[in-house]
């Protein structure tokens, strides 16, 4: 059908003109499935979309209970293919074009308290090869605030152990360093000393996290293996690799570091973005004053 052609020749175009990272291109992918599932029950083709059915589809995804902040990321996705369609002569003119983007509240990032990280680093079991292995990754996680496409692609050249850093490949291949806190280092030490030879068995590979078969650790495993520790915490909310991000930002400023290295160490390149942590600091503050002043 033309209509998939046309999002093959898309997604091909993001990839190799503008050279997005796969990530990004497999979230392009999944948005422009669900759009392709509901124009073909429409038998409708690039050419024939029109500015309500871009509508009916965004009141769709809300139908299925989709946030506003979702949504949103469905439009920009739809904009982005019917400017490519209109450069390429798919369509004659842009449905998309005066769709307004929904509106909606900045939340504040759900991250755990000190006392939740200390319970859920206590959940591995650093006796064995692979809860060693989970250990060193959660460690490594909250004490640098990398996401978890970076904790993937960490090679173990990138560790530099006597300085105690890690080179971290971030964003649009951006390379940054990050501090690495004593007691994380201490623990990818043990691992790559007890967990990593007996995972690597007689084979080779670059990267730090490798999994049963000796291979390098994938987004979707680690998101499961976080959300079990989770579960054995009992924490308050299901457990995802970017909490621990959430959470190594909000303890840095928390206890005083200025917002411009935290930026550096997330590796934001707007400092707007990093900006949202220091209202969860403020809203924090607001709860003490309320719990403890005779007054509040």
């Amino acid at each position: 059908m033309a209509l998939e052609s046309d999002v093959r020749t898309f997604l091909s175009y993001l990839r190799v003109e503008k050279g997005l990272s796969d990530n990004t291109i497999q979230s392009y992918r999944r948005d422009m499935m669900k759009f392709i599932e509901f124009l073909e029950k429409r038998s409708l083709n690039t050419s024939d979309v029109r500015r309500p059915d871009v509508v009916n589809f965004l009141a769709m995804l809300y139908k299925r209970r989709l946030d506003s902040r979702s949504v949103a990321r469905h439009l920009v996705t739809i904009r982005h293919f019917f400017r490519f369609a209109l450069l390429e002569g798919f369509v004659k003119e842009d449905p998309a074009a005066t769709i307004e983007s929904p509106k909606f509240r900045q939340s504040l990032p759900y991250f755990l308290s000190l006392e939740e990280v200390d319970r859920l680093l206590a959940q591995p079991d650093a006796s064995s090869t692979i809860g060693l292995r989970d250990k060193a990754m959660i460690e490594l996680m909250y004490s640098t605030g990398i996401r978890v496409s970076e904790l993937i692609g960490i090679r173990v050249g990138d560790l530099q152990m006597d300085a105690g850093c890690l080179r971290c490949i971030g964003k649009g291949n951006k390379e940054r360093l990050v501090p690495v806190g004593k007691k994380a280092l201490a623990v990818v030490e043990a691992y790559l000393k007890n967990s990593r030879p007996k995972l690597l068995r007689d084979g080779a590979s670059p990267h730090l996290f490798l999994n049963q078969r000796g291979r390098p650790m994938d987004r979707i495993t680690i998101w499961k293996i976080m959300g079990q520790y989770g579960k054995k915490a009992a924490l308050r909310k299901p457990l995802k690799p970017h909490t621990l991000r959430h959470s190594f930002a909000t303890h840095l400023l928390d206890r005083g570091a200025d917002l411009r290295s935290v930026q550096m160490m997330l590796g934001h390149s707007d400092i707007s973005t990093t900006q949202i942590y220091t209202h969860v600091v403020e809203e924090r503050l607001k709860q003490v004053y309320k719990a403890h002043h005779p007054r509040a």
